[in-house]
């Protein structure tokens, strides 16, 4: 998490092209919260996170942007949108859900840690039960030459298993049957603790180990889950998420525009949008949020709230709702040249992803820099003639250039195919110049 603000952005640059405002107002608020937890407790309580709002058209990189940080910082993070949401008395999701998704968020990665801290732990817990299984114990009494000689056989076993050799070998394995965990977060949190009670009765009442014949291979992958819940600390991994979803976590509020009211909208009487908001604001300002794991409390939880406001504008929001969010930042429209580098510069582009994908089949794809640049043109010519969708166009415009290319790849095995700008044209030009056809294919 000890990332400069400019290394943060020089990692944003390989994933999301242009945007440089919001990457730096970004990069800003996650490296004040790093010199935050720097500080003595009695001034860090103090500094509450200071929660952005995202102004800008789809497929521009608003969630990209949130995405990539949240995995390049292995912080809890979860993307909810504003509009699946109502107030409570109103059939649906309530705002604290999100405060529960973003906990399992966290669980799941502080599990995934000590996983992997444990892995020699749980790797000999699983062999070593596999092991008893195809080599029985020794009987009692035996003596020392056959102890010697049953050790070396011991270590010969674990060493054919680890490797895969046995893992055709069938054996007779009992699973014991865990607790199913009830991960709804929309119930409140007394209610998945009834149902999980539940679950053990039910479980208790028929103890009897499951026995099942299975090969080595698939035992192993039954026993992880076995053995994760038996060798790691789960009272302490719930504690530890708590602590980071509490002071690293990041919540990504999408579509908020679609809660707020404008004047020319007739939602002025829906009391739902309304009082979502009503509802966000002591969530967002800081309070407490009872979950199954524990309380949490929201105060340094930063809050990324995004939206395009082409009917309504930030102002249509209410004004305490509006005062939770003092980052403003408008991201770009796209241009052609913008286009062009999405598909080019950035990791893992498109191009590079229709590339490995039809390398599975054995050939070769190459695309002719006048190709990109035809297919740039020709996408960003689409999102002015119908909606604006950004970057997302590039997937349906690559989609129908390469469509039947896909579908006969298998007789293009061993070759390499040219995409060329005339390709593009052919497949592209008449359903891009004519504004009924684009709206209905790209």
């Amino acid at each position: 998490m000890n990332l400069t603000p400019k290394e943060i952005v020089e990692y944003l640059d390989n994933y999301v092209i242009a945007q440089k405002d919001a990457k730096k107002t970004i990069a800003l608020a996650l490296r004040t919260r790093y010199r935050r937890m720097q500080l003595d407790d009695d001034l860090k309580n103090e500094i509450t996170p200071k929660n952005i709002l995202m102004i800008g058209s789809t497929g521009v990189g608003k969630t990209e942007i949130s995405r990539r940080l949240a995995k390049m910082m292995k912080v809890p993070f979860i993307k909810v949108e504003a509009s699946k949401y109502t107030e409570v008395g109103f059939v649906g999701r309530d705002v604290e859900s999100m405060i529960r998704d973003l906990v399992v968020n966290a669980i799941s990665i502080v599990k995934a840690e000590q996983e992997e801290a444990n892995k020699d732990k749980i790797e000999n817990y699983i062999i070593n039960k596999i092991t008893e299984k195809l080599l029985p114990p020794l009987p009692a009494g035996a003596s020392e030459s056959k102890k010697d000689d049953y050790q070396r056989l011991l270590e010969a076993m674990e060493k054919r298993i680890e490797s895969g050799e046995m893992d055709d070998k069938v054996i007779e394995l009992e699973i014991e049957k865990l607790n199913i965990e009830f991960n709804d977060t929309n119930l409140p949190p007394e209610m998945a603790k009834v149902q999980e009670s539940f679950s053990k009765v039910f479980a208790s009442i028929n103890k009897e180990d499951n026995k099942k014949e299975v090969t080595v291979k698939d035992a192993k992958m039954l026993l992880r889950q076995e053995a994760t819940t038996k060798l790691l600390d789960m009272t302490r991994i719930n504690a530890e998420a708590l602590r980071r979803a509490e002071n690293g976590g990041i919540i990504f509020l999408d579509e908020i525009d679609k809660i707020a009211l404008s004047e020319k909208s007739q939602g002025r009487n829906d009391p739902s949008k309304e009082g979502v908001q009503r509802d966000l604001l002591p969530i967002v300002e800081g309070s407490s949020v009872s979950t199954k794991y524990g309380t949490i409390n929201t105060d340094h939880i930063l809050f990324i709230a995004a939206g395009a406001f082409h009917v309504s504008k930030p102002s249509d929001l209410i004004p305490e709702l509006q005062g939770r969010f003092p980052l403003r930042v408008e991201l770009e429209a796209l241009t052609e040249e913008t286009l062009y580098k999405i598909l080019t510069q950035t990791q893992n582009s498109l191009l590079k992803q229709y590339q490995a994908l039809l390398g599975v089949e054995g050939m070769q794809l190459t695309f002719e820099d006048e190709a990109v640049r035809a297919i740039a043109k020709l996408a960003h010519r689409a999102n002015e003639t119908a909606e604006d969708i950004g970057a997302r166009r590039l997937h349906t415009v690559l989609e129908r250039i390469l469509e039947d290319i896909s579908f006969n790849a298998d007789e293009y095995k061993g070759k390499e195919f040219v995409v060329t700008a005339k390709l593009v044209h052919e497949k592209l030009d008449d359903a891009v110049e004519d504004e009924d056809l684009s709206r209905y294919i790209l």
